[in-house]
């Protein structure tokens, strides 16, 4: 069995790609920072299912506990799966900030850093000796990268680092045959951000060639997908999931 782990697995995306993956006959570690209900919600899905998952916790913006966490890993794949490898890794936990330019604070700005750049980088590197020769790995990016809406520079940065990150982790680790891609959500129905209300879906939905707003499950099939065999020859590539937006 493929063994894969998700960060921020408990709620969104990350909830709805361990479930896919699940559903796909991969073992998932998910982790989740705060809310263990809500992770230990989705780890009885996945068993409900038949299929089998463990949740962790983990500050991604806490670069100084990934040593423990490493070690937590280990733990579980020995004690659940008597393995001592990770086939996947999907770089996913993260929040957002809407806030003007002129209004950004250092601290504001740090805390983004950390969740959605300098935490990705480091827990990557962390975890790295555990990765198996042929592994994936998927860091999720987004579409603002490529669409400038105002309120949101600070996030889009840091996702704009991790998608020229993606493109450099797949060129070091190429040689052990692990394969590194970004994915690219664009409006999706989350939490992040405070969600979306009726007025802000429409506005949104409006901007989409599709014409609606995107699911978890719409992202986290393509993350599946990057994690499987049958993309085996997809490298170093962004992916935006977004059913056209803003085209």
């Amino acid at each position: 069995m493929n063994i894969i782990l998700i960060t921020g697995g408990s709620r969104g995306i990350g909830a709805a790609a361990a479930i896919e993956a699940a559903k796909r006959g991969m073992g998932v570690i998910l982790t989740y920072n705060t809310n263990a209900a809500a992770a230990d919600s989705v780890v009885a899905a996945i068993e409900a299912a038949g299929g089998k998952a463990v949740a962790l916790p983990l500050d991604v913006g806490d670069a100084d506990s990934f040593g423990r966490f490493k070690e937590a890993v280990i733990r579980v794949l020995a004690s659940t799966w008597e393995a001592m490898v990770l086939h996947g890794l999907v770089n996913n936990a993260g929040y957002g900030l809407f806030n003007p330019i002129e209004a950004v604070t250092a601290a504001q700005f740090d805390g983004l850093m950390n969740v959605h750049l300098k935490g990705p980088f480091f827990l990557t590197q962390a975890l790295l000796p555990l990765l198996a020769s042929g592994a994936a790995i998927v860091n999720l990016t987004s579409a603002t990268t490529r669409v400038a809406t105002a309120g949101v520079a600070p996030y889009a940065a840091c996702k704009g680092g991790l998608e020229v990150l993606s493109r450099y982790m797949a060129k070091e680790f190429g040689a052990r045959g692990i394969r590194v891609n970004a994915v690219s959500p664009g409006a999706i129905r989350t939490e992040l951000g405070g969600g979306l209300n009726d007025e802000f879906e429409a506005m949104l939905a409006g901007q989409t060639a599709l014409g609606r707003v995107g699911e978890p499950e719409d992202v986290a099939r393509v993350i599946a997908t990057l994690l499987s065999p049958e993309t085996a020859w997809v490298n170093a590539q962004t992916i935006e999931v977004g059913g056209g937006y803003i085209i």
